[in-house]
């Protein structure tokens, strides 16, 4: 399949974890139209009816977009209610946050000493990831064995440029 100049570089508008899937749904369209060639029209049409849902608009981009991390072992016996009800009451350490804020993560820490967390954050900062909130239970030194490697964790996350929020609920 041949891909003009105009249409290749208006592919490039679509957001990049999209970008293949785009493609595909382009060239299909142009073979059930029997034709060879890709142009800036086909691709505009199909970004329009199959992709444009994927693309930020001008309030998104402003969005605040949140991941709790948590700790392995307690996600054995906690299914996370009290982190989401703060965030969704907007309460505790989520206080500050107005509607413009969304959760698009939610992981634990892969176990000590956090292995899993730097591969997680940096798949989600393809999804504009900027803050991060340690899970209460991370913290806590009564109700829960306190983490041994926060301080690590926290340094990675902020290593990676993304700002670190201790707590979620308490």
């Amino acid at each position: 399949m041949n891909w003009t100049d105009e249409a290749l570089e208006e592919i490039k508008k679509v957001p990049g974890f999209v970008r293949r899937m785009a493609k595909r749904a382009v060239e299909s369209d142009v073979k059930k139209a029997k034709r060879e060639e890709v142009t800036l029209e086909d691709v505009q049409r199909v970004r329009e009816q199959q992709i444009k849902f994927a693309e930020k608009t001008d309030t998104e981009k402003d969005k605040i977009r949140i991941a709790i991390v948590r700790c392995e072992i307690v996600s054995e016996v906690c299914p996370g209610v009290a982190c989401f009800k703060a965030f969704n009451k907007r309460r505790q350490q989520f206080a500050d946050y107005g509607d413009n804020a969304e959760i698009i993560g939610y992981f634990t820490c892969g176990g000590c000493s956090g292995r899993r967390v730097s591969r997680l954050v940096e798949k989600l900062l393809k999804y504009d990831l900027n803050v991060v909130h340690l899970s209460s239970c991370m913290l806590l030194e009564d109700d829960y064995p306190k983490c041994p490697h926060v301080h690590q964790i926290k340094r990675c996350i902020e290593n990676l440029g993304v700002r670190v929020v201790e707590g979620t609920h308490h």
